[in-house]
């Protein structure tokens, strides 16, 4: 019998969130169909332990502009919406949802908010920019020292040869191989 991982889901008014968090996860197979229909299944732990999740969402995707991450702790999917509407709901039954469902805060935006943010910003997303990796430096700061710019690059090049993540179209994709570890 399959166990089922924590998830978490947040939305915009065009795409919704889905993040499984699944450390290790080896086997991973998920497939996303127009009609809404998500199903995701890998194995975990030492014991390869199954896992699984077969929901309904609430309603039609864009299974073709959908996206895949498989990272080392998580995996997540960017579901892009058919129509670019509110949800009330993630899942297509009504009712408490389960117990392993969960709104991820971090990422939610209410409906007014989202409104806003594209006025504010043209319409453009940057949720998942990192800023931390711009040089901001101004004319006051101080040089950047020349060895921690090297051990920085050093360790840059090493997690990509690690393949720290694993970006794919959403229809139906799977790994067969376990990820690496940092």
């Amino acid at each position: 019998m399959s166990r089922h991982p924590t998830t978490k889901w947040a939305q915009r008014s065009d795409k919704v969130y889905i993040i499984i968090e699944l450390p290790d996860a080896k086997d991973v197979k998920f497939t996303l169909q127009p009609d809404g229909r998500f199903y995701f299944s890998a194995t975990s732990g030492a014991e390869n332990i199954p896992y699984e999740l077969d929901f309904e969402l609430f309603d039609k995707v864009n299974v073709d502009e959908s996206k895949a991450a498989v990272g080392l702790r998580t995996i997540c999917y960017l579901v892009k919406k058919a129509e670019k509407k509110w949800w009330s709901r993630l899942l297509k039954t009504a009712g408490k949802p389960p117990v392993y469902l969960k709104v991820d805060w971090d990422k939610w935006i209410d409906e007014d908010e989202d409104d806003e943010k594209e006025k504010k910003f043209g319409g453009m997303d940057f949720d998942d920019m990192d800023f931390s990796k711009l040089d901001m430096n101004g004319a006051d700061d101080e040089p950047d020292d020349a060895d921690e710019d090297d051990a920085d690059m050093e360790g840059a090049e090493a997690k990509a040869e690690d393949g720290g993540g694993k970006v794919e179209n959403a229809h139906v994709a799977s790994t067969s191989e376990p990820l690496a570890k940092a």
